[in-house]
């Protein structure tokens, strides 16, 4: 056994550190995967500062709906350098010990990111939304003031509420095992080497769960039937396509969110025999949307290919 242990038996911690062994099943040729994320985590950090220049950049795009995107991505680039630094110096530097505040700081981080990263999806949907039925009072509903406090709200909001999670982790007797089947710091991952009763911990992540994910959800798909209600009154095949262009974006990064976290829930619950999969899932549904981002809104939405067009080509006047 691996783990360390603290000489007072008086410590709340017997345990002073977690083990982060990688990918279950296998240790043996996982540092081949260090390739793959590496280039993903860099497509990651280096399409969102794309993004985040073009943006600044370019004076038409200094719209709602473009500084929600910017936003997302800072959230993005946020939540893989959570995770991928950790994950590649596991790989390459076998630096698999984690100290336990940093371990449960890297809970709190990846929660906070993700509901943050739903949080602006919702924001990105209301402002469709009024955007679409509302037209004539969307410069007096979505102002920057707006977009200000949206923001500030969707940081306390998270910031606060999942709070209890790493907490209540930290409140648990890690007696013995400290060698956690994972890349990551996952609050099931973790609390699973409690010697004591773990339950208030996966209480406490399925309300804050259902309480930001699913709140968002609803709200989101709330506005969506009423974007969809309205773009279907419209009497021009035009105004119907053009409607939907500037939503498919939205839809298809929301689409993808979503149904990577329902698979991700089913499959820590469901009692799999192959631990790689959750493991596995967990880890990409933390790394390839922030990638994923970027790309699918560069690819269609035209005003943002145009902006890319403006800048680089004034980058290269400029040379």
């Amino acid at each position: 056994m691996s783990a360390s242990f603290k000489g007072s038996n008086s410590s709340k911690f017997q345990v002073s550190e977690f083990i982060l062994m990688g990918f279950p099943g296998i240790h043996s040729w996982q540092h081949w995967l260090s390739l793959p994320l590496a280039l993903l985590y860099l497509s990651t950090i280096g399409a969102n500062i794309l993004i985040l220049t073009i943006i600044y950049q370019d004076p038409s795009l200094k719209q709602p709906m473009y500084l929600f995107l910017g936003i997302l991505s800072v959230v993005d680039m946020g939540l893989s350098t959570t995770i991928m630094p950790k994950i590649l110096a596991i790989f390459w530097f076998d630096a698999k010990a984690i100290s336990l505040p940093e371990c449960f700081a890297q809970i709190y981080a990846i929660h906070c990111f993700l509901g943050m990263e739903s949080g602006v999806f919702l924001c990105m949907a209301f402002d469709r939304y009024v955007a679409i039925c509302h037209p004539l009072r969307y410069p007096l509903i979505v102002t920057n003031s707006f977009i200000t406090k949206a923001t500030l709200f969707m940081v306390l909001r998270n910031g606060l509420l999942v709070i209890p999670v790493p907490v209540l982790a930290a409140q648990r007797h890690y007696c013995s095992r400290n060698e956690i089947e994972h890349c990551l710091c996952s609050n099931l991952g973790v609390t699973s080497l409690a010697c004591d009763d773990r339950r208030p911990n996966s209480i406490c992540q399925l309300v804050v769960a259902w309480l930001i994910l699913g709140g968002d959800l609803i709200l989101i798909i709330l506005s969506y039937a009423l974007i969809l209600r309205s773009i279907f009154r419209l009497n021009s095949a035009e105004a119907v396509s053009k409607a939907l262009s500037t939503c498919s974006s939205h839809l298809i990064l929301i689409f993808f969110f979503y149904t990577a976290v329902v698979v991700v829930s089913v499959t820590h619950l469901a009692d799999t025999k192959n631990a790689l999969i959750p493991v596995l899932l967990n880890v990409l549904h933390n790394t390839v949307p922030p990638s994923l981002n970027p790309v699918v809104y560069a690819l269609r939405n035209r005003e943002l290919r145009e902006g890319f067009q403006k800048v680089f080509c004034l980058g290269l006047i400029k040379k």
